[in-house]
């Protein structure tokens, strides 16, 4: 029967620096002696890992890949362990982790600033290294976000009240590490104003209806230009039929 043998220790996932070295464990307790026997699954191809058959199994990482152990007894009985994944980070900033490393969480790539237009949805982004795998919380102007407990916060349709500043937590055993805190702006973005319509914006907007405009004429290190004074003239011709005040400056 299957309670014949019984797991005592399950192995845990973890996140790590490609080429880091430890063991996964499994231990378990039955009637009569045990026999173990890791498998390994990546892009799920699954298989047997060749004479890796203790209740320790020593990785040096290379690759995110999911592991289980397979415990039987002497009467047929089988259980396997739960499925643990070693996520494996390739691109780690020089010096991370330092040597003295114990397995506390290290933020390894931080959220970035993001506008996104009502409706749209919204992702940030977070991950940090850990022995065990650290969890996850997201915290919007410092209140947690009760569903957000992934590296990637996922907002399907994003509110404008979804604006504000986000931050990660990245916890586990040995402690608990913060991502950077960023800006989230939800808004109606329009279409950038051409020249025109800002033009037309700026008529309606002034109510004192002042006009100031600068004629240059002379520069350093550029021959002098005639239209300046030109343009200045028909300018203000055309502001004050606008009913405008003009102040005309040359140079």
């Amino acid at each position: 029967s299957p309670a014949a043998i019984a797991i005592t220790e399950q192995p845990v996932s973890v996140s790590v620096p490609v080429g880091y070295s430890f063991s996964l464990r499994c231990r378990a307790e039955g009637r009569t002696s045990l026999q173990y026997q890791w498998f390994c699954q990546h892009q799920s191809v699954c298989r047997q890992i060749p004479g890796a058959t203790k209740q320790d199994l020593p990785i040096t990482a290379q690759q995110t890949q999911l592991y289980t152990c397979r415990i039987n007894d002497l009467h047929r009985n089988a259980v396997f362990s739960d499925w643990v994944k070693v996520e494996v980070h390739q691109c780690v900033a020089r010096g991370l982790p330092p040597r003295l490393w114990r397995g506390e969480p290290v933020i390894v790539l931080n959220p970035t600033e993001q506008r996104v237009e009502v409706g749209k949805p919204l992702q940030l982004q977070c991950a940090a290294m850990g022995v065990p795998a650290p969890t996850y919380q997201w915290y919007r102007n410092g209140n947690l976000l009760e569903q957000q407990k992934k590296k990637k916060l996922w907002i399907t349709h994003a509110k404008v009240s979804d604006s504000g500043t986000y931050l990660c937590c990245a916890s586990n055993s040995h402690g608990e590490h913060w991502t950077n805190a960023v800006d989230v702006h939800i808004g109606e973005w329009s279409q950038p104003t051409s020249h025109l319509q800002l033009c037309r914006l700026v008529f309606l907007l002034a109510t004192g209806k002042i006009a100031l405009l600068v004629g240059n004429n002379h520069y350093q290190h550029h021959p002098n230009l005639m239209a300046p004074v030109t343009d200045v003239f028909e300018l203000s011709l055309l502001l004050e039929q606008l009913g405008f005040q003009v102040v005309s400056l040359l140079d």
